[in-house]
């Protein structure tokens, strides 16, 4: 049966967590990136948890980010996965997960060479995050890439047997669009905000157009 995972991310408030918890969401995210308007600070995601108590995975993201920091964080905020933003290479992939003993996402910026990127964390990145290449930006940009590239990245990770994240641009005005494409995963951020907060209006636009497309599909 297809069910794809939904992550919803950038919360920064325990008003987004209250709103994305509520959801049928599998996971949320956290933004522990510095100079970004989603950061967070680890000890406030651990007030929040403890409040709120999600039943989905919690997701923490990170760009280029030092054994120490991931530690700091992990002292405060119970995370599931890590997701790696930056310029991480295999080896400190493999570091962190030998630190820390957690499941490893690696985002892939979609450009010619997103199957290099893919095929080089093989047996590394335990899940991939597919999100639009902007220059300056490592994500959170709000902008879509060509969702025509979905189907080779789904095999390749279908190949290495790990889940596969669609992010950027992601919003209840395009959500059906892309699920024409079946993404194993999807990633939403600014796509659930209104003024910088989350909407639950959106939320729920988001995961109503998710069910009505997994009912279809198991109509077939």
């Amino acid at each position: 049966m297809y069910e794809p995972l939904v992550k919803f991310c950038g919360n920064r408030s325990l008003s987004d967590v209250e709103k994305t918890a509520s959801s049928s969401a599998t996971h949320l995210g956290f933004i522990f990136v510095n100079k970004t308007k989603r950061y967070v600070r680890p000890e406030q995601v651990g007030r929040w948890i403890s409040r709120v108590r999600p039943k989905q995975k919690l997701v923490g993201v990170f760009v280029d980010p030092s054994i120490d920091q991931l530690d700091e964080v992990l002292a405060f905020a119970p995370l599931d996965v890590i997701q790696l933003h930056g310029n991480e290479t295999v080896s400190e992939v493999l570091k962190i997960k030998e630190s820390f003993g957690l499941p490893v996402w690696k985002v892939i910026h979609h450009q010619a060479n997103g199957g290099e990127q893919m095929d080089l964390f093989q047996g590394v990145a335990d899940g991939y995050v597919i999100d639009s290449k902007v220059d300056g930006a490592y994500g959170g940009t709000g902008i879509q890439f060509d969702w025509d590239a979905i189907q080779s990245y789904k095999e390749m990770a279908s190949d290495q047997n790990v889940s596969c994240f669609i992010a950027g641009g992601i919003k209840p005005e395009n959500i059906d669009q892309l699920m024409t494409h079946e993404p194993e995963g999807i990633d939403v951020s600014s796509g659930i905000e209104t003024n910088e907060q989350k909407d639950i209006n959106k939320i729920q636009a988001v995961m109503k157009e998710v069910g009505h497309h997994v009912a279809s599909f198991s109509g077939r």
